[in-house]
């Protein structure tokens, strides 16, 4: 049963669930380590600054099941997603109600599901939103793929209509297993509609301008086409006109940095790295894991040296990797110290792992918070509100998940 739960204090422990691939949680008795090594080579702090805001933690709703993605309505309400299907309305008294929505040819398999949320820049006159999911066709051959789909949301929040179905299709997706689906949704500073997309655990996708796996998309969302800016515009190949970035493994987050037209990459990598890479139009971030014959070859960098040009990332883990999910910057004067941090979600690390950068986007130091780390389980989604709230999705199945606010203390 979803219900609302109203000033519950910050310390309640969750256990984490087995989960697929490198999202699994680590043997008993393990944990990721509390530094994390930037790919510079500097190893980041691994504990808070001495002078840290307290934060204060309330759990908004609870009993969910792999909640994948929140946003923030200005109204006030939380629109929540679940991989498996379904859509939730966390209103502004507190309660707590489902969205009717048509999700019947809804693809779910390991990673793959309902994901990716994003409230269109002028929600208040449209009600539109974004999701982005595995559906049961438009794949080649019929077979599955993934979407991005356009909706509509009824003023009460009672029911969701689709209206541009497919947004963007033909995204590919690992029918047999559903890795690698990546599904971010953000909307960049200039209006553009930013796509994150995983490689399918295939390793000629993610140097491959010819398909859409393994890239970050740019689109017009009122169209879904490819602008007429972005850097292979006009090459003749539909799928190389949308790509604004390559090289990619898993997109599993995408921020924007307030005031700056920054935008960064949240990356599951494989044993050895996970990263944050900050996006630039054309960038190469470096993945090639395509080995001999065909094969998917995981033992090569996440950012790999040989490849000319490869985009350094901004943060990476170091092994064990943490599994991070998403990410967004915490702004206002009332995070103290913390204003102006990127924080992003540690599925494997079950923790929130926060990293300051300088004004060019280098990493300067990366610290959990003390609050997130280990008492929730899994992290998967962060949403800074407008309130300028931190909302927090954990991800730990089983009907055990909550929604979080996150605000300074007092």
């Amino acid at each position: 049963m979803r219900r609302p739960v109203l000033a519950l204090a910050a310390l309640l422990l969750v256990p984490a669930c087995a989960a697929s691939g490198e999202e699994a949680a680590p043997p008993a008795g393990t944990s990721a380590p509390a530094g994390t090594a930037p790919s510079t080579s500097a190893t980041a702090p691994g504990t808070a600054p001495a002078t840290t805001p307290a934060l204060d933690v309330t759990v908004l709703a609870d009993g969910l099941d792999h909640p994948w993605d929140v946003v923030r309505a200005p109204d006030g309400t939380l629109l929540v997603d679940e991989r498996a299907g379904g859509l939730t309305a966390v209103l502004p008294d507190g309660t707590v109600q489902p969205v009717r929505a048509d999700l019947g040819d809804l693809f779910v398999d390991g990673e793959t599901g309902l994901m990716g949320l994003a409230l269109d820049p002028s929600f208040e006159e449209n009600r539109r939103f974004y999701t982005c999911q595995g559906v049961t066709d438009g794949g080649p051959g019929g077979g599955p793929s993934i979407e991005v789909i356009a909706w509509t949301v009824a003023g009460d929040w009672s029911s969701a209509t689709r209206v541009d179905d497919p947004l963007i299709g033909g995204i590919p997706v690992n029918e047999r297993t559903g890795r690698h689906g990546g599904c971010r949704v953000q909307f960049a500073p200039d209006g553009a509609l930013l796509v994150g997309t995983g490689d399918n655990a295939v390793g000629a996708y993610p140097q491959d301008l010819g398909t859409l796996a393994g890239k970050v998309l740019r689109a017009d969302p009122a169209t879904g086409q490819a602008l007429p800016d972005n850097p292979f515009a006009g090459s003749g190949d539909g799928a190389a006109d949308l790509v604004w970035t390559y090289g990619h493994r898993n997109v599993q987050g995408l921020a924007v940095r307030p005031g700056t037209g920054q935008v960064y990459s949240v990356e599951h990598g494989p044993d050895r790295d996970d990263e944050v890479n900050r996006l630039q139009p054309g960038g190469n971030h470096g993945w090639d894991p395509d080995g001999p014959g065909g094969s998917y070859d995981e033992s090569v960098p996440m950012t790999d040296p040989a490849i000319e040009g490869a985009v350094p990332a901004v943060w990476a883990s170091g092994a064990p990797p943490v599994a991070p999910s998403g990410g967004t910057f915490l702004a206002g004067e009332e995070w103290g110290t913390y204003d102006g941090l990127l924080v992003i979600g540690a599925l494997r690390g079950e923790h929130v792992h926060a990293l300051r950068l300088d004004d060019a986007g280098r990493l300067v130091e990366g610290f959990r918070l003390p609050e997130l780390d280990g008492t929730h389980g899994r992290i998967r989604a962060l949403e800074t509100g407008a309130d300028g709230a931190l909302y927090v999705t954990t991800d730990n199945g089983g009907g055990e998940d909550v929604v979080l606010r996150v605000t300074p203390g007092g």
